[in-house]
């Protein structure tokens, strides 16, 4: 019988990329990496002079259709596989990414109409600018005593989906109207691919404040809202949602044509990208988290039981594994906290440096950086740069750096920040064991413990865990081909559940990150300063960072 492969695309905030893998070993064989051509679109919308205000991020639907022509074929050359030799396809994505499209899934933005619209396009998951709809939501909730909300450690927030969608109605009930469909960009592009629209359990559960015992909300809670939204659920989205590793449908022809592959190719339904990375990483019992570490911190956990979290993004019975309850935390500003020092604070004479030497100035910085023993900067950082996810779960919180003197050197900086997002990953630990779910180990992926090993060292250090890393260099995107070989199901030559391809497809690699004892001491100090700070200005002691927000907005409105 001949070899059989599957193929998994990850949807990013940046780019999208494949991955095509042996089913048998999960051996990857090719991978492809293709940029959106509009990125992010958060200044003004592509081709107008149509200006987007502040804590807006949107994308472009189209460049995610590019992924599927480009990257697609791209790993099939590579690898010379026979497309009849792959048997299943599936995707993840960045969420709530979310768009508004007519009933046969054309998006809005695609329509001259409403091409200027900033409500007719994707608002990407850091689309933050729906925090009133998100305050309201949570306040109504409170009020009238719905439960869902001890799901979500309290607060649902404004990345989310309803918040989101109610923004549209809010800011512009005329797109709302014209939009038949309310759906995750997830859900889109299995519905490009299929010509089905189906739904995902992930998505809903984490994103949407759906469950699988109670369903979404009482359309009762949707009118205590707004009388608009009362049938938002049954009008704009749908009831029927999908388990992972389902097959959401074939390939149609024209997505065939697409991407090389073979028409009826089995979809698996929908995932998100950090989701469909923890039995990527190997992980399918509770007590290891995995963390995808990118642009944001996405921290994934299994349990035994539901269990109520402060600030956690969510608890989904089969939202992650079947019939087990995951939990999701996360943190808003990582790699994009990096970036942002890289671009805007580093002198010229250090990006000289890097270019006389022929590295990047980010591996100029890592090892300067790794000169320092923790505490000798002086300095400490909070990871707010982007509001704070969890345990806060507040876009209004900004970024702090405390104790910079004349004499501090960017490098000193680099690792403070750094280490504030080691900060920030320890308390979310800690507030799991103190809601009695255990963390005994990690296991980190994404783009970031391949290219900082300091990174990984103080993460360690600062959480007295040891860490592994996955044998893929792309785990979202393994996973998604691990989902497509389940929807493939064992007949085609691939597997009936995701556990069974973990266990035959997933591996780590030999190396592991073990915490240093004297760093250790010296983080546990550091640490008890940050969760200081921590509480000061992020519980309402100090609420000087949101009013410095509000100062902002007054002066640019003038």
């Amino acid at each position: 019988m001949a070899k059989k492969y599957t193929i998994g695309v990850d949807f990013g905030t940046e780019s999208g990329r494949a991955v095509l893998v042996d089913v048998t070993d999960g051996r990857e064989l090719a991978s492809s990496v293709h940029p959106y051509a509009n990125g992010v679109i958060d200044e003004k919308l592509p081709g107008t002079d149509v200006r987007l205000e502040l804590d807006w991020a949107l994308q472009d639907p189209n460049d995610y259709v590019e992924v599927f022509k480009q990257a697609i074929p791209a790993v099939l050359a590579e690898s010379g596989v026979a497309a009849d030799d792959v048997i299943g396809l599936g995707i993840d994505f960045t969420a709530c990414t979310m768009l508004p499209t007519r009933a046969d899934g054309t998006p809005l933005c695609f329509l001259p109409e409403w091409r200027d619209h900033p409500h007719a396009w994707v608002k990407l998951w850091k689309h933050h600018a729906a925090q009133p709809e998100a305050n309201k939501l949570n306040d109504t909730a409170r009020e009238l005593g719905y439960r869902f909300l001890e799901r979500y450690g309290g607060k649902i927030s404004s990345e989310w989906f309803f918040p989101k969608a109610w923004q549209i109605l809010d800011e512009a009930p005329e797109v709302y109207a014209a939009a038949d469909r309310l759906i995750e960009a997830a859900d889109w592009v299995v519905w490009q691919l299929t010509g089905t629209e189906t739904r995902n359990a992930c998505t809903a559960g984490y994103k949407a404040i759906w469950s699988k015992s109670e369903g979404f909300p009482p359309n009762a809670f949707f009118k205590a809202l707004d009388p608009r939204l009362e049938h938002v659920v049954d009008e704009k989205i749908k009831r029927e949602i999908l388990p992972l590793g389902a097959r959401a449908g074939g390939l149609t022809e024209t997505a065939a044509a697409w991407t090389g592959l073979r028409p009826g190719t089995a979809v698996a339904v929908a995932n998100v990208d950090a989701h469909v990375a923890v039995p990527a990483a190997t992980v399918t019992e509770p007590g290891r988290m995995v963390i995808i570490m990118g642009t944001s911190n996405c921290h994934m956990l299994l349990g035994e039981q539901e269990r109520i979290v402060p600030g956690m993004c969510g608890v989904v019975v089969d939202g992650i594994l079947p019939d087990m309850p995951g939990f999701e935390a996360g943190q808003s500003c990582v790699g994009d906290h990096f970036a942002w020092f890289v671009e805007n604070c580093v002198p010229a004479a250090y990006e000289e440096h890097a270019r006389a030497r022929g590295v990047d100035i980010h591996r100029l910085l890592e090892e300067e950086a790794a000169r320092l023993r923790p505490g000798e900067s002086g300095l400490l950082a909070l990871d707010w740069w982007n509001g704070n996810r969890s345990v806060l779960v507040d876009v209004d919180l900004t970024g702090l750096l405390l104790g910079a003197t004349l004499l501090t050197r960017p490098e000193e900086i680099y690792r403070a920040l750094i280490e504030a997002t080691a900060f920030g990953t320890r308390l979310i630990v800690e507030t799991f064991r103190e809601s009695g779910v255990p963390v005994h180990e990690i296991v980190a992926t994404g783009g970031l413990p391949d290219r900082n090993k300091l990174l990984m060292q103080i993460y360690a250090d600062v959480t007295g865990l040891p860490i592994n890393i996955p044998a893929s260099n792309f785990v979202p995107a393994f996973g998604s081909a691990m989902h497509g070989a389940v929807a493939a199901g064992a007949r085609a030559g691939g597997y009936d559940d995701i556990v069974e391809a973990s266990r035959r497809m997933a591996r780590l690699r030999d190396e592991c990150y073990r915490p240093i004892p004297t760093n250790q001491v010296a983080y546990d100090r550091l640490y008890a300063e940050y969760v200081a700070l921590h509480d000061y200005l992020g519980r309402g002691a100090n609420d000087v960072m949101k009013r410095l927000k509000q100062i902002k907005a007054q002066a640019r409105n003038g």
